[in-house]
């Protein structure tokens, strides 16, 4: 038999063969690991086929979209806001997001990165708005958390995860950066003198310490010889109250004989004229030490 004749016999079993090769073929579906596709029957939504092996209905079912899971970045973007004291910036933000639910994402939204955007620097100026140019340079991390959680909560409804925003940068305009720059300097020229007045203060303080401390032992000291001198004074009370008017005398006769004795060992060489009442004090010393018992 001719092969035309084999075909010619047997072509409705070959076609109904090619026709259920083709069905399998269009109803086997393998989706790779970083995508999802979104199937429609008859131009509307019927399934999302995951990772992997899927069966659909060939003819009826068609994959329309295939969207990828994997996260993606922004390019980086730039706009102006202006603080709660009335100060231009111009903010550089970085989003990251991925698409979770790709139902949403095909019929909410048309242009994915175009919305993201335009949310973020609706958030971000709005963020900054309420803050002051103090404030957003010392709370960068505080004002990050709250346009991630916002721009979250905006894209949920179009089946994105945001997984990362960022403030990368916050730019101030040449006016705005030589005045915050004087105010630099005026600030550290006030430190300065605040600075050196203190320590003037504390020397100050110091050295009035310092001489209150001296005349505190000058005290002391005067109080002692005081009292050294009421002990003398009362001894000597009480000598004389004991031994009589010889006593006084012998102290008095003493007394000169220590002032001739200081004023002999003074220094360089001179004549000194000693009155016969000095000589007649060292005689009545020896005569009251020879005369008392």
């Amino acid at each position: 038999m001719r092969p035309e004749d084999f075909i010619g016999a047997n072509a409705v079993w070959l076609g109904l063969a090619a026709l259920i090769l083709l069905a399998v073929w269009l109803g086997i579906r393998i989706v790779p690991q970083s995508e999802k596709h979104v199937v429609e029957r008859f131009g509307r939504l019927h399934a999302v086929l995951g990772p992997g092996i899927n069966l659909i209905i060939p003819f009826l079912d068609q994959v329309a979209h295939r969207i990828s899971i994997l996260e993606r970045q922004l390019p980086n973007a730039s706009q102006d806001a202006i603080t709660a004291d009335n100060v231009l910036l111009k903010v550089e933000t970085s989003v990251f997001y991925r698409i979770i639910e790709p139902e949403k994402t095909v019929y909410r939204i048309r242009d994915v990165d175009g919305a993201i955007a335009t949310t973020v620097a609706g958030i971000v100026r709005s963020e900054i708005g309420k803050l002051e140019l103090d404030q957003v340079q010392s709370n960068r991390a505080d004002l990050i958390a709250k346009v991630r959680e916002q721009v979250s909560a905006m894209v949920d409804d179009w089946g994105i995860e945001v997984t990362r925003a960022e403030v990368l940068d916050v730019n101030l305009d040449e006016a705005t950066r030589a005045a915050m720059l004087q105010q630099l300097n005026a600030e550290r020229a006030r430190r300065a003198l605040v600075t050196e007045a203190e320590g003037k203060r504390r020397a100050v303080e110091l050295a009035a310490d310092g001489e209150l401390y001296a005349a505190e032992q000058e005290a002391k000291a005067k109080r002692v010889l005081a009292e050294a001198e009421a002990f003398a004074t009362a001894t000597i009370a009480v000598a004389i109250r004991e031994n009589g008017l010889e006593a006084a005398q012998y102290q008095v006769a003493l007394k000169q004989v220590e002032a001739l004795t200081a004023v002999g060992q003074g220094a360089g060489k001179q004549m000194i004229l000693v009155p016969a009442a000095a000589l007649d004090a060292f005689a009545n010393a020896f005569s009251f030490l020879k005369a008392r018992p």
